[in-house]
């Protein structure tokens, strides 16, 4: 519901195995919570990883209201940071 309010439908996205991955040699790795700060698989090639660390929404407590609020902050948190990162780059 939040990405559809910025026009993203991502309805039809699954997530998918780590080893569908494994061959497939990244510049950058991004990671965005701190589970994955410390448990991200290595991936072969030189990659930079680099991590932005995001509170999870999924997390969140109180009313439909404050959770949906939740995830539009963290939505447009990354967002920004996604944008500062590629103009930097």
């Amino acid at each position: 519901m939040v990405m559809h309010e910025i026009g993203l439908d991502i309805s039809e996205n699954s997530s998918n195995h780590i080893d569908d991955y494994k061959d497939i040699n990244f510049d950058y790795i991004i990671t965005v919570c701190s589970n994955a700060d410390k448990n991200c698989p290595i991936f072969r090639g030189n990659g930079k990883k680099i991590h932005i660390p995001f509170d999870d929404p999924a997390d969140a407590q109180g009313s439909e209201e404050e959770i949906r609020d939740e995830f539009r902050k963290i939505r447009d948190q990354i967002k920004a940071q996604l944008v500062d990162l590629v103009n930097s780059l």
